[in-house]
């Protein structure tokens, strides 16, 4: 299915890298005028934008922290300052500090939560007055098959992967009367740089216990994403689509 955003504004929470850049290639593939936030890789973050305006399409990267509230705010005034408007938010930043909880530090704790579960309540945050004054518009939030079956070394992860669910049910029950859509997107084990710290065995397990058979790849959970965002998906709201090949069945 051939979708148009041609006319649409989107903006991408960590999308330098793995699931993040082929959600700005697959956005791309619309034609949306595409911002994205990166926490530290500048050059990637300009070859990025570079390659993207040599295809004639509208692009802005914004560096920070997305576990910073006024770097959200920042980060969406930006945005409308440049398109006047916001229609799609995809909270996608995200990270892993592994460990067994025994051994596991407050700080591997913290950060973890600020990064993945208060990173998305801030934009959400800072979205949800130009949502409401548009009378429209669409999140999709980034959680994770781990936050729905659990898994052994990831109580921080899992903890902040499943408040991102508790979290956008809510707000799509909070928003859907101002037209506004707010879906999940929960990836199941994605060949990503991310994935590649995990250890030979690990990775093998993993895969065993998936029925397909074969990791997803970024564009697996990207195209999922786009279909989320997309008009096609207009009456979906609240939901949790899995991109996991059968793995939580």
């Amino acid at each position: 299915m051939q979708i148009d955003l041609s006319d649409q504004t989107v903006l991408i929470t960590g999308g330098t890298r793995g699931i993040g850049r082929a959600l700005v290639d697959a956005f791309a593939e619309t034609g949306a005028h595409i911002a994205f936030t990166y926490r530290s890789s500048s050059e990637e973050a300009d070859a990025l934008v570079d390659r993207l305006t040599d295809r004639g399409l509208e692009a802005l990267s914004l560096q920070g922290n997305v576990a910073d509230m006024q770097t959200a705010q920042d980060h969406i005034a930006a945005v409308t300052d440049a398109w006047d408007r916001l229609d799609i938010l995809v909270n996608n930043a995200g990270i892993t500090r592994d460990g067994l909880m025994l051994r596991m530090s407050e700080d591997d704790w913290d950060m973890v939560m600020d990064v993945n579960l208060k990173g998305v309540f801030n934009y959400a945050k800072a979205a949800y007055r130009a949502f409401m004054r548009q009378r429209g518009g669409t999140m999709v939030n980034m959680s994770s098959v781990v936050g729905v079956m659990g898994n052994p070394g990831q109580t921080n992860y899992a903890a902040s992967k499943a408040g991102i669910i508790g979290f956008s049910k809510s707000l799509a029950k909070e928003l859907a009367s101002r037209n506004v859509t707010v879906n999940v997107v929960a990836p199941g084990y994605v060949d990503t740089e991310m994935t590649e710290a995990l250890s030979d065995d690990a990775r093998e397990a993993m895969l065993d216990a998936v029925p397909l058979g074969r990791p997803a790849t970024p564009e697996d959970v990207a195209e999922a994403v786009l279909f989320l965002a997309s008009p096609a998906a207009q009456y979906i709201t609240g939901h949790v689509l899995h991109v996991d090949g059968g793995l939580a069945m």
